[in-house]
């Protein structure tokens, strides 16, 4: 499957099926609340970040839920961009596959009942030692701080589920893999799996920085999947921290995009590609030699209600177009598309059908 020059030869898309699309990753029940400066101070928050939660943020939690105006929706960076893709493709419905750890509870009745309404064939492995994970949105203005309570999606077990006979053969089937960097504190073990079975069957491994601190504090792992990755996502702050923590001593995003490209890789016949979004700027991508600019979509700032998801919504976008085979313009064009309807909303959530064509 290539994202060189589109099929002309019939021009059809690819014949969609089910669990074309594989994603792995923490399924969190994200709690999100408009909150002020005052909050964010208390609990030493920067505006715009995300963290995983310590023993000092746990009141936040107690909090957070208090506030007026607090919503709860299915969350977790990779089950969003698969939920995103599977919104965008429609029918046939699950064509997205999603593994993650939940608790035996009610956040994971929720989870479970709002992965079977997005039609993505969620596979959970249920364990009741730890409830299932929390992501607490603290949104201030068009900013929002992030901070993951991941209890049991910290659970996942590679012999315990991936492993299983049933789930490898729904693995197999997949032709696009996609996991955010978020994984790698939980199973890195998982991810390889994932990673060397795409590579040796020449199927697409897509991942994502997803976050400063996995650049800065699980390097090591993040390098044992990188020679696996043929595309990689991340957005401009992340970029930024991968350069720095790689020594690539340069903070023009082109050329750490280029540098990032030509990092070692196992599936030669497959060049790496590297995507890095700027929230309003311009999408940053590696052609072959080349790397582009894309505009994003314009909009209003009044019309922006809420960034969370954003960037899952892109990589949703993208992935549904690359399990379609299009060329990497259309990619990113429904990557954009769908972050500009994302951001229109509270939560990553969506209207009921894609106006996208």
């Amino acid at each position: 499957m290539s994202l060189g020059e589109p099929n002309m030869s019939s021009g059809r898309k690819t014949t969609l099926r089910e669990n074309m699309l594989f994603g792995m990753g923490n399924p969190l029940l994200d709690i999100s609340a408009v909150v002020d400066k005052d909050f964010l101070d208390k609990f030493g928050l920067k505006p715009n970040d995300q963290i995983l939660a310590e023993d000092k943020h746990e009141a936040l939690f107690e909090e957070i839920v208090k506030r007026n105006k607090v919503e709860y929706h299915a969350g977790g960076s990779t089950q969003n961009s698969v939920k995103i893709a599977q919104w965008m493709i429609q029918k046939p419905y699950k064509v997205a596959t999603f593994f993650g750890c939940i608790g035996t509870d009610h956040f994971g009745e929720i989870l479970k009942k709002k992965a079977e309404e997005a039609h993505v064939d969620a596979h959970y492995y249920e364990q009741n030692e730890k409830p299932t994970g929390t992501c607490a949105a603290c949104i201030t203005g068009d900013n929002r701080s992030l901070v993951a309570n991941l209890a049991a999606a910290n659970c996942y077990k590679k012999e315990k589920h991936l492993d299983l006979d049933s789930n490898w053969e729904l693995v197999k089937k997949a032709k696009v893999y996609y996991i955010a960097g978020f994984f790698l504190t939980v199973s890195p073990e998982s991810i390889l799996k994932v990673a060397k079975h795409a590579s040796e069957n020449d199927k697409i491994f897509c991942m994502n920085l997803s976050a400063p601190f996995i650049s800065q504090f699980f390097k090591e792992p993040l390098m044992k999947v990188m020679p696996y990755v043929d595309i990689l996502f991340g957005n401009e702050t992340e970029a930024a921290t991968f350069a720095k923590e790689m020594g690539f001593e340069t903070d023009d995003i082109a050329e750490i995009a280029k540098k990032t490209q030509n990092l070692p890789k196992e599936n030669t016949k497959r060049q790496r590609m590297v995507v890095f979004t700027q929230g309003k700027d311009d999408t940053v991508a590696t052609v072959g030699e080349r790397v582009t600019m894309f505009p994003v979509l314009d909009i209003d700032q009044n019309n922006i209600v809420d960034t969370n998801g954003a960037g899952d919504a892109f990589v949703g976008g993208f992935l549904s177009a690359l399990v379609q085979e299009q060329v990497l313009e259309e990619c990113i064009r429904a990557g954009h598309y769908a972050a500009n309807v994302i951001i229109r909303r509270v939560g990553c959530t969506f209207p009921e059908k894609p106006d996208f064509h």
